[in-house]
């Protein structure tokens, strides 16, 4: 039984405001769900960065500025590689370099590495399985350029002082010259922002409820799952979108893994995920103090998304 698991849904169930880790959403079902969600209509994050990585790849590429030298192109969490593929065709042919998906999962990069095998053949792959840093500090030696990505705005589900903290662990692994592709989701009006956290189909509350199904079916929990129901808020003067469930009835939950029962009011809400929005004054702040600095912005023809360019000096 995975102990942080229990730990980790006890500290946050016991807690006042409760809350849940959202790295719990990726079981096999979460997983399934969240592919759905990339392709729901209100979910603009992934067609605004994909617009970008197919329109301005040359762009990106150009802007990399590595000239001659070899690149490690180094991703952090690719997932299924729809946008990297992308650049990589671009750079297929035209420039030495190997790129290097990372992700806890070798299950994910097995899969990546067979579509890749397909769809951009005879360019060097070299998956690495393990945490971001300690893989990161395993090659920080090397000569080539390094150009890290960390794409889809995952760095919007930290809060700032976390996200600042993550930008510079990865900036003690980069060199000078060294640079940092990092997707964000842009500040713009709620009614554009809001959709993509409470679709028509319900496919993000199903996703958010499965956490629920996943602590009953693996932590022995006891959760009346109707009598739970997503609650998505957009925070404007934070710039975050909030994910909650909300309890509907004043129950009491029992979970066998932890042996505790935890209470809950009606209307009490579990806190489970942030997505925080930017500009660049919000960019500027996270990365204040950590030896980069933005070299380029990249944006759709939406101004809804920006792909931000760093660089270590």
């Amino acid at each position: 039984m995975n102990q942080a698991f229990i730990q980790d849904v006890d500290n946050g169930l016991s807690a006042s405001p409760k809350q849940l880790l959202s790295k719990y959403f990726y079981d096999e079902i979460g997983d399934a769900l969240f592919v759905k969600i990339m392709n729901m209509p209100e979910y603009y994050l992934t067609n605004c960065e994909y617009e970008i990585f197919t329109q301005q790849a040359k762009d990106i590429i150009n802007a990399f500025d590595v000239a001659d030298k070899p690149l490690d192109l180094i991703e952090l969490g690719a997932g299924d590689g729809t946008k990297t593929i992308e650049l990589l065709k671009e750079l297929q042919g035209k420039k030495d370099f190997t790129y290097m998906p990372i992700d806890i999962s070798q299950n994910a990069l097995d899969l990546l590495s067979a579509r890749l095998a397909k769809e951009v053949p005879d360019i060097n792959v070299k998956p690495l399985q393990g945490d971001y840093f300690s893989v990161l500090g395993d090659i920080q030696s090397s000569d080539n350029c390094k150009v890290i990505l960390f794409l889809g705005s995952n760095i919007g589900n930290m809060l700032d002082h976390n996200a600042r903290r993550f930008i510079n662990q990865l900036s003690d692994r980069m060199s000078p010259k060294d640079k940092l592709l990092l997707g964000v989701d842009l500040k713009k009006d709620p009614s554009i922002i809001l959709p993509a956290y409470n679709d028509a189909q319900g496919i993000t509350k199903t996703f958010n409820l499965n956490l629920l199904a996943r602590i009953n079916k693996e932590l022995g929990g006891n959760f009346d799952i109707e009598q739970f129901d997503h609650r998505p808020r957009y925070n404007e003067e934070e710039g975050r979108a909030e994910s909650y469930i909300e309890s509907l009835a004043d129950q009491d939950v029992t979970i066998e893994a932890t042996g505790k029962t935890y209470h809950f009011d009606k209307g009490e809400r579990i806190h489970m995920e942030i997505s925080r929005k930017y500009d660049n004054d919000t960019v500027n702040d996270i990365i204040s103090e950590t030896g980069l600095y933005i070299k380029q912005k990249f944006t759709d023809s939406k101004n809804y998304y920006a792909d931000f360019l760093l660089e270590k000096e």
